[in-house]
């Protein structure tokens, strides 16, 4: 009877010193990758605010079409899926919900008059949540 040779291979693996070194790559790729990707998120904010505005501006002009004004300061955006009591020519819902918070979870603001040359506006305060700002902290107006 044969006795089967045995081959030795050497071990598969990584060294400490080899996985160490991929994890340092890893590491500076999200390092210079991660904020990039976070600036674009904040961007996509904007825009998502912009284009939640312009929806509610469409609903305005539909509510001012049917009562012949804006909602008074007053009443807000609520009037927009709420039926106010001051408004026998009203047919809404003109929102299907309530008035969705802005991307970063704040109420909008609703300014009825608006600053010249817009009736009213619609406000989003970015993403700080204050008035005035730079950059993604600034304030989004949308006019009508």
């Amino acid at each position: 009877m044969a006795i089967p040779s045995v081959i030795h291979r050497p071990h598969a693996g990584f060294t400490l010193l080899e996985l160490l070194v991929v994890l340092l790559i890893i590491a500076l790729l999200a390092g210079y990758v991660g904020p990039k990707m976070f600036d674009r998120l904040e961007l996509a904010k904007v825009q998502t605010a912009k284009g939640q505005m312009k929806s509610l501006g469409d609903a305005l002009n539909q509510y001012r079409l049917d009562n012949g004004h804006y909602p008074a300061e007053t009443l807000g955006l609520n009037a927009l899926s709420e039926r106010p009591a001051s408004e026998p020519n009203w047919h809404g819902p003109y929102l299907p919900k309530a008035t969705p918070p802005d991307p970063w979870n704040n109420p909008y603001q609703y300014k009825n008059p608006g600053t010249p040359p817009n009736e009213v506006e619609i406000i989003s305060l970015g993403r700080d949540g204050k008035a005035g700002g730079e950059g993604t902290n600034a304030d989004i107006v949308f006019g009508l």
